[in-house]
């Protein structure tokens, strides 16, 4: 994944953690707007969370956030 969607992925997770605490889930969809305007990205994020990772729909924020930071 581009730099640009890591960093928004790790803003996203420290945004969620803030406000709902460490426990907050959230799934792929939560780093895209409801307009679906960049498909390429979102299915990149997709195949990255979904095929390479094998998650689940939710997750823990804080773990997303470690596997970003984690596997540069």
């Amino acid at each position: 994944m581009n730099k640009e969607i890591r960093e928004k992925i790790i803003e996203v997770c420290n945004e969620k953690i803030a406000k709902k605490g460490e426990n907050v889930g959230l799934s792929f969809y939560a780093f895209f707007k409801n307009k679906n305007n960049n498909p390429k990205l979102l299915m990149e994020v997709a195949t990255w969370w979904i095929e390479t990772h094998k998650l689940d729909y939710f997750e823990k924020a804080i773990k997303i956030k470690r596997m970003i930071i984690e596997h540069k």
